[in-house]
């Protein structure tokens, strides 16, 4: 079946139930039910390849036991077990003394998810369309997983105000592919949505993976923290499907509401790659988790001097999205800036036409790349035109003209100037 026809019908069976509210619900819906299918395939491989292995969730909550039979629960006895067996034991094992590594993960995806879904009998209809149509042990199967996220992601920059956990891919893959991550470097999303930078550095680094331990390296080394619950549930979905078992480093928490002063040497990284929140306002208290000269309830400014804390000294490097108010701005932007400018190397600036990140918002946007250390002697300013022909960016139409940003940079093909 087509990836758009599935997701069609899936969500035209949830239209007809009460309980489901608006695409971002459904959304949420479709989302949680395939992790449990990913982790259920998963588990048969680890049942078969990891010695001894114990599944962390009881017998009678794997999809196996409980969804896979099409003839199985159905109707008020799935809703009752969803709602009053399910959800309340997967939510328990984010905290649970002696849970798994692979256990806080499946808890971490649910301790803020809901079944809002009030028949048994669609929700039924559902499961089975996604039994039936996909298999993640089969390697065909494996890239229609990918498809199918594909497209519940553009579904989701559609959903109104959803879309701010977005995006595009083309940018995603253009910064990683200048900042050029290498194997055994730590690297941190602060702000990491519904992933789309993690699964860009393991696409990058999987090319430099030879060996098990290899593999390893990359998992231990991916760090990602996401605040809201459907953005976070789908970045954990996202890197599992890129190869990462046990993405227990990607966690569900505001990296903001730890006081700056208590992120130490240990908590320091190799390369931090981010669209942090831009626009918004945090909530009254954040900003005393930072210095007078930085405090502030505008996200992206708090964001910015996390992220210039978290930075290694001397060999930490970044690329971040910002608006232009932080280029423009004033106040504890310009703190801000005067650190930036002294204590690291801003080298490049590229500028990104409107519409790239609509339709959440047409604010002039800019990728800001700098290194820790030294202070900064130049500045590239590169300008991505649109295209003749084009007086703004749809969201199907900014990929190929943006994903050519790196080969653009190489050769100099964009209007560029030397600020000093």
């Amino acid at each position: 079946m087509a990836i758009g026809t599935l997701i069609k019908t899936i969500q035209d069976i949830m239209r007809k139930d009460v309980g489901v509210d608006g695409d971002a619900q459904r959304i949420s819906q479709i989302v949680w039910l395939l992790f449990l299918k990913i982790f259920d395939d998963k588990e048969q491989e680890w049942d078969l390849t990891v010695p001894g292995y114990k599944s962390p969730l009881p017998q009678a909550l794997r999809w196996a036991n409980w969804a896979k039979d099409a003839e199985g629960m159905t109707g008020e006895e799935l809703i009752e077990f969803v709602n009053n067996q399910l959800f309340p034991k997967l939510k328990k094992l984010a905290t649970k003394p002696g849970v798994s590594s692979r256990g806080k993960v499946v808890g971490s995806v649910f301790e803020d998810a809901y079944n809002y879904m009030k028949s048994g009998t669609l929700l039924r209809q559902v499961i089975n369309r996604i039994e039936e149509d996909v298999d993640f042990n089969s390697s065909s199967d494996r890239h229609l997983f990918n498809d199918i996220y594909e497209k519940i992601l553009a579904d989701l920059q559609s959903a109104g105000n959803a879309g701010e956990y977005y995006t595009p891919r083309a940018v995603t893959q253009f910064m990683v592919d200048i900042i050029n991550p290498k194997l055994g470097e730590i690297v941190l999303d602060p702000a990491c949505g519904t992933g789309g930078f993690l699964t860009n550095t393991i696409e990058h680094l999987n090319r430099q993976v030879k060996t098990a331990q290899d593999r390893q390296t990359l998992q231990e080394n991916l760090n990602g923290v996401e605040k809201k619950p459907l953005p976070h549930m789908l970045a954990m979905t996202n890197v599992m499907l890129h190869g990462i078992d046990v993405p227990s480093k990607i966690l569900h928490d505001n990296t903001l509401s730890r006081p700056l002063r208590d992120y130490g040497p240990k908590d320091r990284v190799d390369i931090i790659i981010t669209n942090p929140p831009f626009g918004g306002m945090e909530e009254d208290g954040i900003e005393s988790n930072f210095p007078k000269k930085y405090q502030t309830r505008e996200t992206a400014d708090l964001f910015m001097a996390l992220i210039m804390h978290l930075l290694k000294p001397d060999t930490g490097r970044a690329a971040v999205v910002l608006p232009d108010g932080f280029l423009f701005g004033e106040g504890t932007k310009t703190n801000l800036k005067r650190e930036l400018l002294e204590s690291f190397n801003l080298h490049t600036i590229v500028r990104l036409p409107k519409g790239v990140f609509s339709p959440y918002t047409s604010i002039n946007t800019n990728i800001l790349f700098f290194d820790k250390g030294g202070s900064t002697k130049e500045v590239w300013f590169f300008e991505h035109p649109y295209p003749p022909g084009y007086k703004s960016y749809g969201r199907n139409r900014c990929s190929s003209a943006i994903s050519k940003g790196a080969e653009v940079l190489s050769v100099g093909g964009c209007r560029a100037s030397s600020r000093k």
